[in-house]
């Protein structure tokens, strides 16, 4: 199977996208998330994340194992990267900024892997705009010679299937994105 590096914020948001895609990759998660601002919160995230994968191994032996990277916790980067943009509304000009930040820092870790794909769970949430995560991820694959995988992850009920995973691993749900600016 083709190697891809899956950058995710959560885990409840890479459980449907996982279940998905485990037959078809292996799959190394990337949690790299700088704009989750409060540390605690991002602590809830990274736990979550890595009991979904737990379980969903440990359940699915089948399929090869899911792997997990973490990268740098840097939400200074984040504050400096969308300064100016703190009063934009939410899936504005900001939200594009962050998402170029996390997929480029994928792309950056797919490379140094020899990943065949990274992409991005992102797709999966119905409050994240797909045209541009798509354009951004598009992009990004041709400055790394990478191939980008571009999936809607919530068309055929992908959200749908996130809550009923969420619900049946016990996962931790935030309800907001994740920056200080989104939780207003």
């Amino acid at each position: 199977k083709p190697s891809l590096m899956l950058h995710s914020c959560c885990g409840p948001c890479s459980s449907s996208v996982i279940e998905r895609l485990a037959g078809e990759f292996n799959i190394t998660v990337f949690f790299y998330n700088p704009c989750i601002t409060d540390e605690e919160e991002y602590k809830k995230r990274r736990q979550s994340q890595i009991e979904l994968i737990r379980k969903f191994n440990n359940e699915r032996i089948d399929i090869g194992q899911i792997r997990f990277i973490e990268g740098q916790y840097e939400p200074r980067a984040f504050f400096v990267l969308t300064q100016g943009h703190e009063n934009d509304p939410e899936g504005g000009a900001r939200c594009s900024i962050c998402f170029r930040q996390r997929l480029e820092k994928t792309a950056e870790a797919a490379a140094v892997n020899s990943c065949d794909y990274f992409g991005t769970t992102l797709t999966v949430s119905p409050h994240k705009n797909y045209e541009i995560i798509s354009g951004i991820g598009k992009e990004i694959a041709m400055k790394y010679g990478l191939s980008f995988l571009d999936r809607d992850f919530k068309k055929q009920d992908g959200f749908k299937r996130y809550i009923v995973l969420s619900q049946k691993y016990g996962l931790y749900r935030q309800d907001y994105c994740g920056c200080l600016f989104s939780k207003r």
